[in-house]
Formats: structure tokens, C-alpha cells, sequence
């Protein structure tokens, strides 16, 4: 599906309800499939999470997650500690070019048993379930954080916890961070100290109700909309003002932009500055807010303000190489962009060319980041129905914004 986007007055007002956490939820969901005593409240409606619950309920022999990256990680750690299970867990074309050997292999030398079914490294996985008593992992700290937290998820359930050991420099410590906070509150006892994270065996916990807290990347779309409105206010709920979630960074990084936060009553108010003179640059460091990469860009961009992003040494192997995607999609609109493995760096042109057609590479993110743009220049998002990977409702909320649409 093609779509046109276009807003007519370039002023925001309304009220959301966000879809909650995709990151929350896959968490939690993988923690009810071992303890049921968990109650989910507010559950995230992403296809992400639908793949997530989908293939740890499954009893078939084949479980294909699709595009659903975190799911192909947490899934794998779940099916191999599953005594007489076997499975293969596959995946679309993209996700069988996503690599996974560092996870395979930590959880290998814990006494699992995974290999390929394909290409060494790289999903299809055969995973025949055992019982895990080995209690010490090691492996490098600059890969994904989900390959580590998808090894604490399983951790309280093995007879004898687990340590892992973090080998360099981590990367995104604030996702870590949440999968550690989610742990303890619901009662497991974790330890994060240094390059270290201790994980101790629990047989059971008390019952409890958790309540999901909405999407704070989700959120990352409108904070880009007021910056770039001529003037606004959109309130969203449901938001806490002591978040587990990384991405809440949102709410300092886009004071650079003229956006205040006000918290109130379990929502954020994200209103435009008047007479906020915007800086001819801004640099930022993003190794614990990656995903935040593609809505800063674009936001930069509509807004003339040349910018140096660092940090984005996991985009590569997202569900597009995100990096090479963004320099792609920004100069078709008449961006100047530099990358490498690792950074972006964007000269703006002062001038945004017109419906121009936006390519989403199978890439939820590519779809929303740019969307914003629709307030300077008519534009259009190809395969815009990709949004339902994490946040299905995207084009509806538009719509209560104002934003003019036309399926082409």
C-alpha cells in the first residue's frame, strides 16, 4: 500500500492512547510462558508481540517468527531450555540474514543444544530443548542487547541461576537496565554490577498483575511532529515519570528541538516552545537509544539542522541495514549524508523536495520516522502497512492529528 500524507495547517492538537511497550511486553511474555502466576494489563497489539506470544504458545515443530527480531532472540534461549522439545525456529528472507551465532553459542556452551539448518550463524535454528545446570555464560558486550536479555529472561528458571559475563564495552545498557527493573519488581533477584550480571534460580513467584507501560519509541514520532509544527500540543498516555524504558531519553534529547515534556496523571503533554531559535547543529551519542536513530535524523532534517549521529553500530542488522537505508531515503528528498558502520552525519540543503515517494524496506521505523515530514511537503510512504510490526494504530492516530491521507 501506497500513502499519501499531507497536513493542511501545520498546528497539532489531540490526545492518544499508545499501544504499550513492544520491548515491555515480549519481556513479560516470556516470563509468564515460566511463571503463569504473572497477570499482563495493557499489552502491546504490535505484530511483534502477536509473533512473540504466537510461537511460545506453539506446539508445532516449525515456529516462524516472521520479521520479529526480539522474538527470534528471546525464542531461542526459551526453546532450549524446554526438556524433549525440538523445534526449528525460522523466520522471513531478512531474518534469515540477521546473524545469531553469538547467541547460539552462548547458549551452547551452557549445555544447549542449537545448530543451523541453513547457513552457520544465521537462522533457520534447530533447537533441541534441554535441561541447563552449567550456572557461568561469557560473551562480548557490544552485540545486541537482547541476546543478553534474553538470557536473563530464562535465567531464574535454571537449576543454578546464571552469571554472564560481559566481555568490552556494553551497548544499550538502558535496555539491560529494563530487563533487570521488570525482574526485580516481579520478584527475581538479579545483580548488574560492572561487566557482570547474577542471576538467581527462583521455583516460583508471588502472583502478580503488571500493567505494560505504552511505547516510548511509539512516542519518539510525535515528539518529531510538534518540533516540526508551526505550533502544537498532543497529550499521550499511558507514561510513567520513572520509566523503565530507554527511549524516555526522548523527552531531554527533543528540548533541543523546542519540545517540553509535562507529566501528569500517567500521561505526557509534549508541547512546542514559542520562539525557540533551534541550533545550527546537534551532535549526539545514541549507543543506548538506537532506535530513536531514524526519527532523529528525519527530524533534523525537516527542521534544517545538520547533525552527527554515533552510537549506531547495531542499525546495521535491524530489520533493514537502517543506516544505508536513511542515506538513501534523506538524499531522494535533497539531504547531503555521510555514514559509515557506525555514525550518520547530515548537511542540510534548506530545501525538501516534494512528494517524493519514501521506500520502508520492510522496516516499521523507515515508514513512521519519515511520516513527520508530511508537515513541510506532501509525501508518500510505500508499503505503509509495514507499521503494523510494532505499532498497528500509526496512520489512525495521524488521522486524529489532521494528517490528510490517500491510499494511491
Amino acid at each position: 500500500m501506497r500513502l499519501k500524507l499531507y497536513h493542511a495547517t501545520q498546528v497539532i492538537r489531540g490526545e492518544l492512547t499508545i499501544t504499550g511497550s513492544k520491548s515491555e511486553s515480549n519481556r513479560i511474555l516470556v516470563l509468564k510462558a515460566l511463571y503463569p502466576q504473572i497477570n499482563i494489563r495493557n499489552l502491546s497489539n504490535s505484530d511483534d508481540s502477536q509473533l512473540t506470544q504466537n510461537g511460545l504458545k506453539s506446539q508445532k515443530s516449525i515456529v516462524d517468527i516472521h520479521h520479529a527480531g526480539t522474538a527470534m532472540r528471546f525464542l531461542t534461549a526459551y526453546f532450549a531450555i524446554q526438556p524433549g522439545r525440538q523445534i526449528v525456529l525460522t523466520g522471513s528472507e531478512r531474518m534469515q540474514e540477521r546473524p545469531i551465532k553469538l547467541l547460539v553459542e552462548a547458549l551452547n556452551s551452557l549445555g544447549a543444544d542449537i545448530t543451523y539448518e541453513k547457513e552457520f550463524g544465521f537462522p533457520p535454528l534447530i533447537i533441541r530443548g534441554k535441561e541447563i545446570k552449567k550456572d557461568q555464560v561469557s560473551l562480548p558486550a557490544n552485540i545486541s542487547s537482547q541476546y543478553i536479555s534474553a538470557l536473563m529472561l530464562i535465567a531464574p528458571s535454571l537449576k543454578n541461576g546464571l552469571k554472564i559475563n560481559l566481555l568490552g564495552e556494553t551497548t544499550s545498557v538502558p535496555y539491560i537496565k529494563m530487563t533487570q527493573t521488570i525482574m526485580d519488581l516481579l520478584g527475581f533477584e538479579t545483580v548488574f554490577e560492572k561487566s557482570q550480571i547474577t542471576v538467581k534460580p527462583t521455583s516460583e513467584i508471588v502472583a502478580n498483575n503488571w500493567t505494560v507501560e505504552s511505547d516510548w519509541s511509539s512516542a519518539s514520532y510525535f515528539y518529531s511532529i510538534i518540533s516540526m509544527a508551526d505550533s502544537g500540543e498532543i497529550t499521550l498516555s499511558s507514561y510513567f515519570e520513572d520509566s523503565k524504558q530507554g527511549d524516555a531519553a526522548l523527552s531531554e534529547i527533543y528540548e533541543k528541538f523546542g519540545v517540553k515534556t509535562t507529566h501528569s496523571d500517567g500521561k505526557i503533554t509534549l508541547s512546542k516552545v514559542e520562539g525557540f531559535k533551534l541550533p545550527n547543529c546537534v551532535i549526539l551519542n545514541l549507543k543506548n537509544t538506537p532506535d530513536l536513530a531514524q526519527t532523529i535524523a528525519v527530524t533534523c532534517f525537516g527542521l534544517n539542522v545538520d547533525c552527527k549521529l554515533t552510537g549506531l553500530h547495531t542499525l546495521k542488522i535491524k530489520e533493514t541495514d537502517r543506516l544505508t537505508a536513511l542515506k538513501v531515503e534523506l538524499q531522494k528528498l535533497g539531504a547531503e549524508v555521510k555514514i559509515t558502520d557506525r555514525s550518520l552525519e547530515l548537511a542540510n540543503s534548506n530545501k525538501i523536495k516534494k512528494n517524493i515517494c519514501i521506500d520502508t524496506y520492510n522496516d516499521h521505523r523507515m515508514a513512521m520516522a519519515f511520516a513527520p515530514l508530511a508537515l513541510k511537503v506532501p509525501i508518500y510512504i510505500n508499503n505503509a502497512e509495514v507499521v503494523s510490526k510494532s505499532y498497528p494504530d500509526f496512520w489512525d492516530d495521524l488521522r486524529k492529528i489532521d494528517f490528510d491521507q490517500n491510499i494511491i
